[in-house]
């Protein structure tokens, strides 16, 4: 599973970039996801703009990795692909996920402003 770290400020910025999370890279999603953000102390932005597809097991491995975060710390999702984002509201995750349509608008909410 292919994620990529970019801090942003106090906000770690993670790029997801396969196309899929589902049942065959869930796990491995969450592990990559522990790994990057274990010594980060804020809150998280996830860039799923190259996501298309997101299953059950793919949607656990996303709800599993706000719940590593622990209490106080965020897990904001950005760029979400109209499949994803549908998925995100049938399962009503878009009201426990903060949901941005992209990436300045993410770090906007957490009072990072883009870069010039």
């Amino acid at each position: 599973m292919d994620i990529t770290l970019e801090p942003k400020g106090p906000i770690a910025l993670l790029h997801v970039i396969p196309d899929r999370i589902d049942a065959s890279v869930a796990i491995q999603f969450k592990d990559r996801f522990r790994d990057m953000v274990k010594d980060w102390n804020g809150p998280v932005v996830l860039d799923l703009q190259n996501v298309t597809f997101l299953d059950s097991s793919g949607l656990g491995a996303v709800v599993a990795a706000r719940k590593l975060l622990g209490e106080g710390r965020q897990l904001d999702l950005s760029c979400l692909s109209p499949a994803v984002d549908k998925v995100m509201r049938l399962t009503r995750m878009n009201q426990v996920f903060p949901i941005h349509n992209s990436v300045e608008d993410a770090l906007a909410a957490h009072g990072v402003a883009p870069a010039a």
